[in-house]
């Protein structure tokens, strides 16, 4: 392994490390309608449990209200009993074969709590670009003790590692603080 691929290396993981964030991040209710929200819910569809997404239609009637339209007449009643035992808190109400799922506002109190939420999923973003650094930091000494690299090469690839992180750490941050903002917006 050369200097440079410990570097793209890194870089691609850290930058995965950002994606999975943002991935985690959405999955945390705010007070708006979001479809994605029904993508961890599972509806048994002829004996397998399969994602709402892949039996329904789901989209944005408004802003507080997710719309689901089933592809098959029988099965709306199994995704709103799916949605009502979720353990998302939404209400579904049937409309003949559309589902109509209002999102309800939240409390002071849970919209702290989501923001801890928050504040912990990019603590723990966090502590995985530091792991990557770290791995990386120990592969550019070995590759030094094994004298692939000067000494000079090592500390200057140390020194972009760094700054990758410190970058990488900064992008986790301004997302957290985003998602605290939208979660506190009422």
């Amino acid at each position: 392994m050369t200097i440079a691929d410990i570097k793209k290396n890194a870089e691609t993981k850290m930058h995965k490390s950002v994606e999975a964030l943002k991935s985690e991040l959405q999955k945390i209710r705010t007070g708006r309608a979001h479809p994605g929200i029904l993508d961890q819910v599972h509806v048994d569809y002829y004996g397998s449990m399969v994602p709402i997404s892949q039996v329904a239609n789901v989209s944005l009637l408004d802003a507080r209200t997710i719309s689901v339209q089933p592809w098959e007449k029988g099965m709306g009643a199994k995704i709103e009993k799916a949605i009502r035992e979720s353990d998302l808190g939404l209400n579904p109400s049937s409309q003949g074969d559309l589902l109509r799922v209002p999102m309800p506002a939240l409390t002071e109190e849970r919209r702290k709590e989501l923001t801890k939420v928050a504040r912990h999923e990019g603590e723990e973003a966090k502590i995985a670009v530091r792991n990557l650094r770290r791995d990386a930091n120990e592969h550019l000494k070995k590759l030094l003790k094994d004298k692939l690299a000067t000494e000079d090469d090592e500390r200057r690839a140390q020194d972009e590692v760094q700054k990758m992180t410190d970058r990488t750490v900064a992008e986790i941050d301004k997302l957290v603080h985003s998602k605290e903002a939208e979660i506190m917006a009422v």
